[in-house]
């Protein structure tokens, strides 16, 4: 008597077609084989389950209860199938056509763009569609097959790959603290000329705390405003006031002396969550090779830690 064991992936494909189309006769006409052959398969696939999957009758072949139950198996059965498919296919092949990248406006031009060309040298059949954009980026909607972001990861419909953690630094120049002084608390802010960037949902909120107490934000006052962060950033090195920005734009203003960190022994954000530097890309278990490719180069470009987090 046949068992589970003897189950084929033909029979499956069978079924989900039968169940699909109600109809014997339909699909042996796109499998290029008789009815009653594809009515055998379903007999021994029955058999193999020990329920019946269809009511037979001369008009229809309609799903039993057990064939609605069992469909939703065989459907996840043929998707993982062809899931391992194409992973052992890509692995056999070399990155090739277009891969389309999303990014953060900022972080994309300081720490995408510049790899672009170790990447095409690494892939030289890639090409590849760079755009730059501050707004949401759904990456099952939207043209991009991968998506740099940053923020709190907490959506289950895409798959992420995550990098390293953002932080910020509030800072200034030491021309700005020579007439202004260095403030000794957050609170003190209020006292000096802040700089604040101001994205599509309004001026960043400052943020600070020490140690794991909980976040405090403190309204402080904006001297300028501006949705562009270099204006923002040649501002507090020509000495106008003071910002809060993460590491990977203002860490190498830190490590040459041109800007100064201020409250050290405070955390800064603009949000209370945490801030995850990360690849998205459309949910799927095996990712295409190209995604793959793009991926696992920025993570070695990036390296552990973050390059712009080493210490100096």
């Amino acid at each position: 008597m046949p068992t589970t064991d003897t189950i084929s992936m033909r029979a499956l494909r069978f079924f989900l077609a039968v169940f699909e189309t109600q109809s014997f006769s339909i699909v042996a006409r796109r499998e290029g084989v008789s009815a009653s052959m594809i009515s055998r398969v379903i007999h021994q696939l029955e058999d193999a389950l020990g329920q019946q999957l269809f009511y037979r009758n001369t008009r229809a072949v309609i799903p039993t209860e057990a064939g609605r139950v069992f469909v939703e198996y065989a459907r996840a059965i043929a998707e993982r199938l062809g899931e391992a498919r194409e992973e052992l296919q890509n692995r056999a092949t070399e990155p090739a056509g277009l891969v389309r990248i999303n990014a953060p406006v900022f972080f994309g031009q300081r720490h995408i763009a510049p790899g672009l060309t170790g990447l095409t040298s690494r892939y030289p059949q890639l090409s590849i569609e760079l755009s730059l954009t501050d707004d949401y980026i759904d990456p099952h909607r939207d043209p991009a097959d991968v998506v740099f972001r940053i923020g709190t990861l907490n959506d289950a419909s895409w798959h992420a790959r995550v990098f390293g953690t953002q932080h910020y630094y509030l800072a200034a120049s030491a021309a700005y603290l020579a007439r202004h002084g260095a403030p000794d608390t957050p609170d003190a802010l209020h006292q000096h000329k802040c700089l604040i960037y101001r994205g599509s949902s309004g001026p960043n909120r400052w943020l600070f705390r020490r140690g794991e107490a909980e976040w405090v934000h403190y309204p402080v006052p904006a001297l300028l405003t501006s949705n562009n962060a270099d204006t923002l950033l040649t501002a507090a090195l020509d000495g106008m006031g003071v910002v809060l920005f993460p590491d990977w734009l203002i860490a190498e203003r830190l490590a040459s002396g041109e800007l100064v960190r201020l409250l050290p022994q405070y955390e800064g954000a603009i949000n209370a969550g945490p801030q995850h530097i990360a690849a998205i890309y459309p949910h799927a278990r095996h990712p295409p090779l190209n995604v793959r490719a793009v991926i696992d180069y920025y993570r070695e470009a990036f390296g552990t830690p973050l390059y712009w987090q080493h210490p100096q």
